[in-house]
C-alpha cells in the first residue's frame, strides 16, 4: 500500500542499503555508550569512584552522547538525511579514541574493533550511492557550468 503524496512534491528516494547498514552500526555504538552510562551510574551510586561527581557527571555525558548517536543511527535506518552528519562526526571522533586505545592505553582488543567499525561506517556513508542520496532529491546529474541558471540543489 502506498501513501498518497502531496501534489508537486517529488518522491523521496529510499536510503541505499549502505546507509541503512551504517545506521545499524551507529545505533549499536549509541547503545554501547548507553550501557557504559548505566555502568558508570551504578559505580557512582555504589561509591566505587573516589569522586562521585566525576562518575555521575561522566554517566550523564554518556547518556546525552549515546542518545544522540542512537537517534542518528535510527535516522539513517529510516532514511532521514540529518542522521548522516551526526554519524560522520561521531566516527571522526572515534578514530583518535581508537588510536589512543591501541597505542596509548595498550588495549588493542578495544581499540582495533572501534577503529575498524568507525572506518566501515565512514566508507558506507561515502559510497557513491550514499553521497547521491545525501545530496538531495531530484538531482539528475552533475553540476554543469554550461547552465547559467542558479543552482536549485
Amino acid at each position: 500500500m502506498t501513501l498518497p503524496r502531496e501534489p508537486g512534491k517529488p518522491v523521496e528516494p529510499p536510503a541505499p542499503n549502505a546507509v541503512r547498514a551504517a545506521g545499524v552500526i551507529v545505533a549499536v555504538q549509541g547503545v554501547a555508550a548507553l550501557v557504559v552510562a548505566v555502568v558508570l551510574l551504578v559505580r557512582g551510586i555504589a561509591g566505587a569512584d573516589q569522586r562521585v561527581v566525576n562518575g555521575l557527571g561522566t554517566a550523564v555525558w554518556f547518556i546525552v552522547v549515546g542518545g544522540v548517536v542512537v537517534a542518528a543511527g535510527r535516522a539513517l535506518m529510516t532514511g532521514k538525511r540529518w542522521g548522516r552528519g551526526l554519524a560522520v562526526i561521531t566516527q571522526l571522533l572515534l578514530l583518535p579514541v581508537a588510536w589512543y586505545l591501541v597505542r596509548g592505553s595498550h588495549q588493542p582488543a578495544a581499540g582495533v574493533p572501534a577503529g575498524v567499525l568507525a572506518l566501515v561506517v565512514l566508507i558506507l556513508l561515502f559510497t557513491p550511492a550514499a553521497v547521491r542520496w545525501a545530496a538531495g532529491r531530484g538531482q539528475g546529474g552533475p553540476a554543469s557550468s554550461a547552465n547559467r541558471a542558479p543552482d536549485s540543489r
